[in-house]
């Protein structure tokens, strides 16, 4: 689904031409009380997710507990390990462990999450366990996805860049009248959308076949926002600093 058009920007201009007499014996540009610019402007932006979640299953049925668990136990420390000397945290990785019997047989099945942040990292890790345990684990394609912070993130830096766009806006409408843009009276947040992206425990329900590109690009947050924005009319705009 194609994400929404931005909202379209409107550019709103009242200049008083009629300029208010200098104080007496002041000479220079008479001042120009209560003229005012109002734009309005917009801005959208994207960001990649900043998480990766990866769940590896692994078990064994044996006819002795003992051979059951131990057989999961090398596999599970394996894992373990081959993280950590890759710079994976502790904490990162959670180990879930199921022990049944099954007839006359002891199962003995275990879960492992990893979070990465490198996504690098996460494709050097899942590709030495295919090649040192091969089937004797299942490997799930990963979950991307954003932490709170990165969405908090993406809506301050829109909105910064929202009235960046509409003070550039109003520099261009003064300029076209020869005027100096002054500083703001009044900022005000009109409108704000999100669109895509996951968030953390949000499971995404994606084919299997997709890429790693893919399903990076069908976790990216998009959001957008429209401000309206009252400026100062200082003046005439300064000729030199036109030329500069």
């Amino acid at each position: 689904m194609a994400p929404p058009a931005p909202p379209p920007s409107r550019v709103f201009a009242e200049l008083d031409l009629a300029p208010s007499p200098a104080p007496e014996g002041r000479v220079g540009t008479p001042a120009l009380p209560g003229r005012e610019v109002h734009v309005s402007g917009s801005a959208e932006l994207s960001a990649r997710p900043d998480r990766a979640r990866v769940s590896l299953r692994l078990g064994s049925r044996k006819e002795a507990a003992v051979a059951a668990r131990s057989s999961v136990s090398r596999r599970l420390q394996y894992i373990a390990q081959s993280a950590r000397l890759r710079g994976v945290p502790e904490e990162n990785m959670t180990v879930t462990e199921d022990f049944s019997r099954v007839e006359n047989t002891y199962q003995m099945e275990a879960e492992v999450c990893i979070i990465f942040s490198d996504f690098g990292k996460m494709q050097n890790v899942c590709n030495l366990l295919i090649e040192k345990l091969g089937t004797s684990v299942t490997i799930n394609p990963p979950h991307f996805y954003h932490t709170p912070e990165a969405i908090d993130t993406l809506r301050r830096q829109v909105c910064v860049a929202a009235v960046g766009n509409t003070r550039r806006k109003a520099q261009e409408v003064c300029r076209l009248f020869g005027q100096a843009l002054g500083k703001p009276l009044l900022i005000k947040e009109e409108e704000t959308k999100e669109w895509g992206g996951h968030i953390d425990g949000h499971l995404s329900h994606s084919a299997d076949s997709q890429t790693l590109q893919e399903r990076i690009q069908n976790a990216t947050a998009y959001a957008s926002c429209r401000v309206f924005a009252v400026f100062e009319i200082k003046g005439k705009e300064n000729r030199r600093n036109k030329l500069l």
